[in-house]
């Protein structure tokens, strides 16, 4: 068996490794393996064979691997979830709303909020707000 053959082997071993881990790391050094068996195939010495590995797979990590995260890690809208999800709904007023420092209630998908207004308006029992910050829990509201 060749040289180069040892140096696919190796290849082919790393990107099995890679398929039980993350961040594609060791699939950048099956492709180092790729340049070194390619050296080897050209008849190259030892060293050199090193060294292409060595430059095969520092191109790898700088240019390979970003390209990978950009397609495979899309950051795209994020999904809101638990009380972040509340912030731009819309919510009914259960008792009544007295200005910024004087906390009400409203209800939203059949839970009852602690509630504050962002404004000195009072907001009457029964009337629509929208749900703008939540802190802890208690909702900042404001007058549709």
């Amino acid at each position: 068996m060749e040289v180069w053959h040892y140096w696919v082997i190796i290849a082919l071993v790393f990107v099995i490794v890679e398929m039980f881990t993350s961040g594609f790391a060791v699939m950048c050094i099956s492709f180092g393996c790729m340049f070194g068996a390619a050296a080897s195939a050209l008849d190259w010495e030892l060293k050199w064979q090193l060294l292409a590995f060595a430059v095969g797979t520092a191109l790898a990590f700088a240019t390979v691997r970003p390209l990978v995260y950009k397609f495979f890690y899309k950051k795209g809208q994020e999904v809101k979830t638990n009380a972040d999800a509340l912030v731009g709904r819309r919510a009914i007023v259960t008792e009544r709303i007295e200005g910024e420092l004087h906390a009400g209630r409203v209800k939203i998908d059949g839970d009852d909020w602690k509630a504050v207004s962002t404004d000195t308006a009072p907001i009457e029992v029964g009337e629509a707000v929208e749900i703008t910050a939540i802190n802890s829990v208690i909702l900042t509201v404001k007058k549709l």
